[in-house]
């Protein structure tokens, strides 16, 4: 099972390389999304913990 975790891992990498060599300007539209995402949920839950303390 550990095999295939660091294999799976490998592939990812190189993926991400292959994306980002390929296409830098995609590559960082992705990377924005994805850090708006995490903006938004984390925006989000600061809101709903305001509102249990309210």
């Amino acid at each position: 099972m550990a095999q295939a975790k660091k294999i799976a891992l490998y592939v990812i990498v190189v993926f991400v390389l292959y994306t980002i060599i390929k296409s830098p300007a995609r590559a960082a539209e992705l990377v924005q999304v994805g850090f708006e995402g995490v903006s938004s949920a984390a925006q989000s839950v600061g809101d709903f913990m305001s509102e249990l303390v309210n």
